[in-house]
């Protein structure tokens, strides 16, 4: 049976997805969701130069992502999302992932929490801590964890904060 993580990481695949989360977790698809890049054939072509041909690698739209997770291909998966607020469209099609991730999110213009005491990059807007919330509410295991081998923290914790 194959197991679906999930990520939030606003670069979406990168350097540290390939070389630390993979190997990790015995990937061997990705499935990014994001409907911009997925309707621009230039910027998916640029997000999957640099991942190795043994993976299987999807750049696809909310709509796209919720009928691949619907499949059950036998692979150990990422699905990976630019904010927390995309994981609420999916969460349907995520339910029983291992674990959902969070990894960089830079500063946006509605962002108000900083993370300071995780390793990483981490900016929340109150809506993105509601959406969180309410998908830890649900039953879904969510920590801040910017690599494998780095300290983990989970949502619980970073609540007890605010």
């Amino acid at each position: 049976m194959s197991k679906t993580y999930v990520r939030v990481d606003d670069r979406l695949i990168h350097g540290q997805t390939i070389m630390s989360w993979a190997p990790t977790l015995k990937l061997e698809e990705f499935i990014a969701v994001d409907d911009t890049i997925a309707a621009n054939p230039m910027l998916k072509s640029i997000l999957t130069m640099g991942v190795p041909k043994n993976y299987v690698t999807h750049i696809v739209s909310t709509e796209e992502a919720r009928a691949l997770l619907a499949q059950d291909d036998g692979m150990n998966r990422m699905v990976i999302v630019k904010t927390p607020h995309q994981l609420v469209d999916l969460k349907d099609a995520i339910k029983g992932c291992e674990h959902v991730y969070l990894g960089n999110m830079a500063k946006r213009d509605d962002t108000v929490h900083h993370v300071t005491d995780a390793t990483g990059i981490f900016w929340l807007s109150d809506q993105d801590v509601a959406d969180l919330s309410a998908l830890a509410d649900e039953g879904f295991e969510i920590s801040f964890h910017q690599l494998p081998n780095e300290t983990e923290r989970s949502w619980d914790a970073y609540l007890k904060t605010l």
